[in-house]
This record gives C-alpha cells, structure tokens and sequence, in this order.
C-alpha cells in the first residue's frame, strides 16, 4: 500500500508541474499581448499630448509676437508640427480663429490601429484657445 501512495504523489506532483507551466505560458502570452498593444496605442495618445500642448502653446502667443501672425500662419505652424509628430492631418483640416483678440484653434483626427487580431479607430479632438489669459 505505501507504494501505491507514493506513485499517486509523483503522478500529482508531475501534474502541478504541467499546470504550472501552462499557467506560466499563458501568463507570458497575456503579458506579450498587453505590451504589444502597449506599443501600438501609447505612441499614439503622447503625440496628440505634445500636440495639444503645441496648440496652447501657439493661441497663447499667436498675437503677441511681431509682426502678428495671420490665420494662415497660425495654421501653417500647427500644420508643420501636426507633421513633426505625424498627426494624420491635413493644413485645411485646421481650423483657427482669430477675431478681437480672440484665438481658437482646433482639428479633428482619427487613427486607425491594427493590432492584427483587430483593428479599431482612436478620435482625437484637440482644441486650444486663449481665452484663459
């Protein structure tokens, strides 16, 4: 009988050892997904962060430098940094306002991201005025 005890030991112990070693390869496997999806998003949402830093930054000081900016100044330079950063955008698509002292910029854009196993649109709507100051 004390044979038969210890077969059933090794026999549990084989069996935890291939648990453990699914457990371990599924856990490796979620936590390849979540840092590919990691890498495929992140980039994303800190370039629309540096942009809409960008456009603050220009509707704060569009009209205080000289000689003033133009609307079509203003648009010109959210555009060359929109593609600095690769913002998918085009200068037309950038709306600016500039009217009594008052500025208002803003753009609509969307990114598709593939992740292979599915595919998704991120929408991002920056907007920055001054009125604030």
């Amino acid at each position: 009988m004390g044979g038969h005890a210890i077969s059933m030991t090794l026999s549990n112990t084989t069996g935890e050892r291939g648990g453990s070693r699914l457990s371990l390869l599924l856990t490796l496997v979620v936590v390849g997904a979540l840092g590919f999806t990691a890498v495929k998003i992140v980039p994303v949402y800190v370039e629309n962060y540096q942009f809409q830093d960008s456009i603050e930054a220009e509707s704060r000081f569009a009209l205080t430098g000289y000689p003033k900016k133009s609307a079509d100044d203003v648009r010109n330079d959210i555009f060359k940094k929109a593609q600095e950063l690769g913002i998918p955008a085009n200068a037309e698509d950038i709306r600016v306002s500039m009217t009594n002292g008052s500025v208002e910029i803003g753009l609509d854009y969307s990114v598709p991201i593939d992740l292979k196993f599915y595919q998704f649109t991120l929408q991002f709507h920056p907007h920055a005025d001054n009125h604030s100051i």
